[in-house]
C-alpha cells in the first residue's frame, strides 16, 4: 500500500462523526456559504498532524498530491502538511516539484485553514529569492482562495524583516469584496506592524479611509486605543471599482 493510503486508513481511525458535523458547520459548508460542499471525516488538527508526524519520513510529493486530490477536507490538509515538511527537509529540485504542483492545484487548497497552514511555507518561501509577481497573479484571480494564498504568502518575507510584499498585495486588495480576504489583509498588516510599526503606520495614513472595516480592524489591533480610535473615525471613501477578479461569485 502507499503511503497516502497507509495515512487515509489512519486518518479513519481518528475520525469522529460528531467533530465532523461541528467542523462542517465552523468552515461554512452550507449551501451559498464559503465552504459550499466541503467534507469533513471529524479530525481534529492535533489528530492530524499525529498522523503526519508518523508517515512523512517515507512520504513523497507523489502522496502530498493524491491526498490533495482527496474530497475530505482532512485528507486535503494532511497532503498540503506532509508538502510542508518535505519542502523544509528536501533540496531545492524537490521545493521546485512542490511549489509548482501546489499552485497547479490551487483550487484544491479550498478553505482558509488550508490557504493559511501552506502557503507561506510553500509559495512564499519559495519566492524569497526570487521574483514575486506571481503574487499579483494570484491577487488579481478570480478565485477567493488564490487571493488568499497571495497574501498569506508574504508571512514568510515578514517573518524575514521584508514588508514591501505584504503591503503591494494588501493595497492590491484593497477593494476585494470578500470578508475572510479583508481579514487576511489586515491580519498581515497586523504581523508587519509588529516588526516594524512605522511601515504599518504608512500604509494605513495612506489608504485607512478606502480600507474595509474589518481589514482596518484587524490591521490596527495592536496599536494603542488612542491610534486605533482615530484611525477607526476617518471618513470613508468610496473605493474604486472592483477588479473583475474580485467579484463575488454567484
Amino acid at each position: 500500500m502507499s503511503v497516502s493510503g497507509e495515512m487515509k486508513l489512519a486518518l479513519r481511525k481518528a475520525a469522529s462523526p460528531a467533530d465532523a458535523v461541528q467542523l462542517a458547520r465552523f468552515f461554512k459548508t452550507g449551501r451559498g456559504e464559503y465552504g459550499e460542499g466541503d467534507r469533513f471525516l471529524g479530525i481534529r488538527v492535533p489528530a492530524l498532524r499525529a498522523v503526519v508526524r508518523r508517515f512523512t519520513s517515507d512520504a513523497a510529493v507523489g502522496d502530498g498530491l493524491c491526498l490533495l486530490r482527496s474530497p475530505w477536507h482532512e485528507e486535503r490538509l494532511c497532503g498540503l502538511l506532509v508538502w510542508v515538511a518535505l519542502f523544509e527537509r528536501e533540496d531545492a529540485g524537490c521545493r521546485r516539484r512542490i511549489y509548482t504542483a501546489y499552485l497547479a492545484n490551487a483550487d484544491r487548497v479550498n478553505n482558509w485553514d488550508l490557504v493559511d497552514l501552506s502557503a507561506p511555507n510553500i509559495v512564499g518561501e519559495w519566492l524569497l529569492a526570487r521574483p514575486t509577481n506571481t503574487l499579483d497573479r494570484l491577487a488579481r484571480s478570480r478565485c477567493l482562495w488564490e487571493r488568499r494564498i497571495a497574501i498569506v504568502a508574504t508571512f514568510a518575507f515578514i517573518r524575514r524583516g521584508r514588508f514591501g510584499e505584504t503591503l503591494r498585495i494588501a493595497e492590491a486588495l484593497l477593494a476585494d469584496r470578500e470578508d475572510l480576504i479583508h481579514k487576511a489583509a489586515g491580519w498581515m498588516l497586523r504581523e508587519a506592524g509588529k516588526r516594524d510599526e512605522s511601515a504599518l503606520r504608512g500604509f494605513l495614513d495612506r489608504h485607512a479611509p478606502r480600507m474595509p472595516r474589518t481589514m482596518l480592524r484587524y490591521a490596527i489591533e495592536r496599536l494603542p486605543d488612542r491610534d486605533r480610535r482615530r484611525y477607526m473615525a476617518v471618513p470613508r471613501v468610496a473605493s474604486p471599482a472592483v477588479r473583475p477578479g474580485a467579484r463575488r461569485r454567484s
